[in-house]
């Protein structure tokens, strides 16, 4: 891998295959996987990870990988290193609203190891980078941003020409978004979004507990939204707070002994109330899904394509998803001889990827929408659902399979 020194007034563009364009986690998953197939790739994005220090602080950002992206992350070549960095396995999922109707999903129950892992953000991204670093088909424009896209043609065929705040140029036959919700490559392209706010928004914060967290990771459903932990590495956890914006706004002007009151009196029980916050931070929550994924020359994935509920922790997970289908599709394509530059090929990416993700945010918005409500008869009849749903039985693992990527 390279990284390319700006020039002023270069001679001519600098030619690749595929310019992606976005470094973060689906974005240099990308990279890692296009490379792989020997394809020649630019990669721009404004800034570079962190390096990692054990003693840092952290986090906010932090994502549950199901045991789909851990085997995407394997074939990518980083798992181990990941492995290597601090992580939590979390075995274990509950779920409720009244503590006698708990669902519970547990590992054993689908004969795997663990559920997944839960990582910081900037560690997968510091390590796919250092993937990158192996790879000598790749080159890096950072920092640098993009300041014009243009179709051209070239060598008898169309491509896009990319012109950065550098000053760089770049041409290749596909431009691959992977650039985040307010996506520049979808909206140069022209693709239309529907989606809607969700007039709450999620607060996360950064707890030191007086003993080590378990490895089950819990959310209880509340008329105002839910409360959820996600375990940390150490004596560590991760809160999520959800609800109204302005209540949300309020809880961020409070110093930490504050907040931590405040924590005490409105999260469940099993919170083990001697803790002391480290950090927090804020944002709002929305759902946001292209029309299309791709056209000639063009292809969007990640959060560029569809941002959804974080209920769940889906989003970095269908990301994936959509990385895996995507060098899956092209690799195909490579490997027959057929243009994987153009709509008729990117279209197989969008078919087995636009339905799945439709129906994964589709379902995160029944249950939260679900659980908003506090008519007494709706709130028994979802509690009594949560009962039955703790039983054992094909469609209780079928529904865990297919949220960890493996239906």
């Amino acid at each position: 891998m390279q990284d390319e020194v700006n020039q002023a007034g270069q001679d001519k563009p600098n030619q690749h295959d595929v310019v992606i364009v976005g470094g973060g986690m689906v974005g240099a998953a990308v990279a890692v996987g296009l490379g792989q197939l020997g394809l020649d790739i630019g990669m721009i994005e404004a800034y570079q990870p962190k390096s990692y220090e054990p003693e840092q602080a952290l986090d906010l950002r932090v994502s549950a990988i199901s045991v789909a992206s851990e085997q995407l992350l394997e074939r990518l070549g980083v798992m181990d290193k990941l492995l290597s960095l601090r992580h939590v396995a979390y075995k274990g999922l509950e779920t409720w609203e009244m503590e006698n109707c708990i669902t519970q999903f547990h590992a054993d129950q689908i004969d795997e190891p663990h559920l997944g892992y839960f990582f910081e953000n900037r560690l997968i991204q510091l390590c796919l980078w250092q993937q990158l670093d192996t790879m000598d088909n790749i080159t890096r424009y950072c920092p640098d941003s993009v300041n014009h896209f243009e179709r051209i043609n070239a060598d008898e065929q169309q491509q896009i020409k990319v012109t950065l705040q550098s000053g760089v140029e770049l041409q290749s036959k596909l431009i691959v978004g992977a650039d985040g919700a307010n996506s520049q490559v979808r909206q140069w392209a022209g693709i239309g979004i529907t989606g809607w706010d969700y007039a709450q928004s999620a607060m996360l914060i950064n707890v030191s507990t007086a003993t080590a967290q378990q490895d089950i990771t819990w959310q209880q459903f509340t008329p105002a939204g839910p409360r959820s932990l996600l375990p940390l590495p150490g004596n560590n956890a991760s809160l999520v707070w959800y609800d109204s914006r302005s209540r949300i706004k309020q809880l961020m002007q409070l110093n930490h002994q504050q907040l931590a009151e405040q924590i005490r009196q409105h999260f469940p029980q099993r919170l083990d109330s001697d803790f002391t916050v480290i950090d927090r931070g804020s944002f709002p929550l929305t759902r946001r899904h292209a029309q299309s994924y791709c056209q000639d020359n063009v292809v969007i994935l990640g959060d560029a394509a569809h941002t959804i509920n974080p209920l769940a922790g889906q989003g970095v997970n269908i990301g994936f998803k959509d990385v895996d289908v995507l060098i899956a599709t092209i690799a195909d394509a490579v490997g027959n001889d057929h243009p994987w530059w153009k709509a008729t090929t990117l279209k197989q990416y969008q078919c087995k990827r636009y339905s799945d993700n439709l129906l994964m945010m589709s379902a995160m918005d029944a249950f939260y929408a679900g659980f908003s409500n506090d008519l007494l008869p709706i709130k028994l009849l979802r509690n009594g659902m949560l009962k039955i749903a703790n039983h054992d039985n094909p469609i209780k693992k079928k529904v865990l399979k297919y949220a960890l990527g493996l239906a």
